[in-house]
This record gives C-alpha cells, structure tokens and sequence, in this order.
C-alpha cells in the first residue's frame, strides 16, 4: 500500500469501529463478560497502542533511528505482516502488560472514551500525513512488543489490522 491508501484504510477502520462503538448502548459498553475485555476497555487498548504508534511519526527521525535501526530488508507486504501476527495469535500471544488496559466503570462515560479514541487516532494519522515520506515507511524500524522490529509502513499495517481485529471482538460481545 501507498501512504495514500494507508491513511484511507486507516479513517475506514477508525471509522467503522468508532461507529461501532457509537452503536452500542453505554450499560453494554463498559459490561465485562467472564474473562473477556468489555467493549470500553477494547477501546482503551487501541488508545493505549495507537498513542503509542503515533509517537513513531511524531519523534525526529533520528531518534526514530536510534532506538530503532535502519531496515535490512524490505518492508513486509500487508498480507505477510497480518500473517506473522496471526501466527503469534495463534502461539497465545497476548498484549503486554503496558497495553492491557485497567478496569474502567461506566462513570467514566462512553464519550469520553470515544473522544480519546477520536484524538489518538487523528494525532497518527496527521502525523503519518505531515511526517512521512512514502520512502520514510521503509527507511526506519520501531520496536514492535509482538512483532519485533517492524519498518514504519509495517507499524502502519498493524494498525489497521490490530483495529480490524478489535473491531471483530467488540463486534462478538455485542451480540
């Protein structure tokens, strides 16, 4: 994919799930069933990794370099990449302690949930926009708690297929 088509895949994806979300009724929302994450804390998770993705098209490069590395290969296509997380998926892979979202209440409000998901998800997207070349998606590494050291238009990937994947399982509770 082209940044283009990344950033267009990326608003559908954010798109659909924030509609989702907007969907569900609030006592639904925050519900938690047996050992399952509840739809709010789903979405705490994508802020939490979304936030956390975007600092990697927020930071100068040369940091960027530094904690990362420059690439050895090629980026991989979107299609390896989704099979390289499903296959860690599939070992039991789980999100890292950093990631797993804290038990949230309903008085914390689905709005402001919302809106935070809203915030996290324009601050990546307009710093892929504003701070990436097409060549930058493939010139630089990030360290990836799953994945290892993925190349920026990899850590792009992820993030519309990490959101897909959530979407699928908030899409299971709200059934």
């Amino acid at each position: 994919m082209t940044k283009e088509q990344i950033i267009t895949a990326t608003q559908k994806i954010v798109d659909t799930f924030t509609q989702t979300c907007n969907d569900v009724d609030e006592i639904s929302f925050f519900k938690r069933l047996a050992d399952k994450w509840s739809i709010a804390e789903n979405l705490q998770h994508l802020i939490l990794a979304t936030s956390t993705s975007a600092l990697a098209f927020q930071l100068p490069k040369f940091i960027v370099k530094l904690v990362g590395g420059k690439p050895n290969r090629s980026s991989r296509t979107f299609d390896e990449l989704l099979a390289k997380y499903n296959k860690k998926l599939a070992e039991g892979a789980t999100a890292s302690s950093r990631f797993v979202p804290k038990p949230i209440e309903i008085k914390f409000g689905k709005e402001k949930l919302i809106s935070k998901w809203k915030k996290a998800t324009a601050k990546f997207i307009n710093a892929l926009q504003k701070n990436s070349t097409e060549q930058d998606l493939d010139n630089y590494l990030v360290k990836h708690p799953l994945l290892g050291r993925i190349t920026l238009r990899e850590l792009c990937y992820f993030t519309i297929f990490h959101t897909e994947h959530h979407l699928i399982s908030i899409s299971k509770i709200n059934k």
